[in-house]
C-alpha cells in the first residue's frame, strides 16, 4: 500500500524546481549534468548551453539502495528528484525507458574521495533500478580537471598527477602558476564549461557493464552491509 501510494504521488508531480531543464525537446539532442553540491550546480547552470544541456543539483550523499529497502528508496528526495527530471519512472512494472528525457545523463562530481563515494552511490542507484540506462549507453562519467596551469597567456588543465608531472619536467625553468580545484565549486562558469562541458573539449567516460554477475558482486562487497567484503576488497585493490 506505502508502495502503491509512493508511486502514485510521483507520477503526479511536476519537474523538479532544482532542474535547469534545455531548451531542446528532442531526447535524442538532449543531456543531463547530475552535478553535486549547489555551488557547483550553480557554476554549471550559469555556464552550460541552455539549448541542449540540462542542470541537476544534488545536495550531499544520496540513499545507498545496496542498503535500502525499496520503500525508502521510494521516500529518499533525492532520489524521488532523479527518478521524476529522467521520466522514465521505477520499478518493473512503472519503468519506461521510451519515456527518457536526455539521452546523455552526465555524473559531474568532485575529484575527490567524497566526489567518489556519491559518483559510486549513483552507479549503485542506476546499476540496481535502472539498469537499462546502463545497457543502452546513456550513462557517462563527467572527469573534470584536477589543475590550472598559467604560464604567460598559456593557459592548461590536467586531470590527473602523472600528466602535470610530465608537463613540469619538460617545462623546469618555466615560470608556471600552478591551481588545484579542491572541487567543482572551485571552477567559475567559463572553467567550468571549458573543461568539463563543452562537447569539442570534455572527457566523458561511458559507463559499461561487461560482465553483470561480476558487477553484480562489486556493488554487493562495496557497498553491502558486509564490512568484512570492504575490508578484502580494498586490501586486495
Amino acid at each position: 500500500r506505502e508502495m502503491t501510494r509512493r508511486k502514485g504521488v510521483m507520477d503526479g508531480m511536476g519537474l523538479p524546481g532544482k532542474l535547469a531543464d534545455c531548451q531542446e525537446k528532442d531526447p535524442a539532442l538532449c543531456e543531463i549534468y547530475i552535478v553535486e553540491g549547489d555551488s557547483a550546480g550553480g557554476s554549471a547552470k550559469q555556464g552550460r548551453d541552455r539549448k541542449f544541456q540540462a542542470i541537476l543539483p544534488l545536495r550531499g550523499k544520496i540513499l545507498n539502495v545496496e542498503k535500502a529497502r525499496y520503500e525508502k528508496l521510494l521516500s529518499s528526495e533525492a532520489i524521488l528528484t532523479l527518478i521524476t527530471a529522467l521520466g522514465t519512472g521505477i520499478g518493473s512494472e512503472d519503468f519506461n525507458i521510451d519515456k527518457l528525457r536526455y539521452h546523455r545523463i552526465i555524473i559531474m562530481t568532485d575529484a575527490d574521495v567524497d566526489g567518489a563515494h556519491i559518483r559510486t552511490l549513483l552507479l549503485t542507484f542506476f546499476f540496481r533500478n535502472m539498469p537499462e540506462l546502463i545497457d543502452g549507453g546513456y550513462l557517462y562519467i563527467a572527469q573534470p580537471p584536477l589543475y590550472r596551469i598559467q604560464q604567460g597567456k598559456d593557459i592548461r588543465y590536467f586531470y590527473n598527477d602523472a600528466a602535470l608531472d610530465d608537463y613540469k619536467k619538460t617545462n623546469r625553468r618555466a615560470n608556471l602558476n600552478v591551481q588545484r580545484f579542491k572541487g567543482l565549486g572551485e571552477m567559475n562558469a567559463e572553467q567550468l564549461w571549458e573543461t568539463t562541458m563543452k562537447p569539442d573539449n570534455r572527457v566523458l567516460l561511458q559507463v559499461h557493464v561487461h560482465d553483470a554477475a561480476e558487477s553484480d558482486k562489486l556493488f554487493y562487497e562495496l557497498m553491502g552491509d558486509e564490512v568484512s567484503h570492504r575490508r578484502r576488497f580494498i586490501q586486495q585493490n
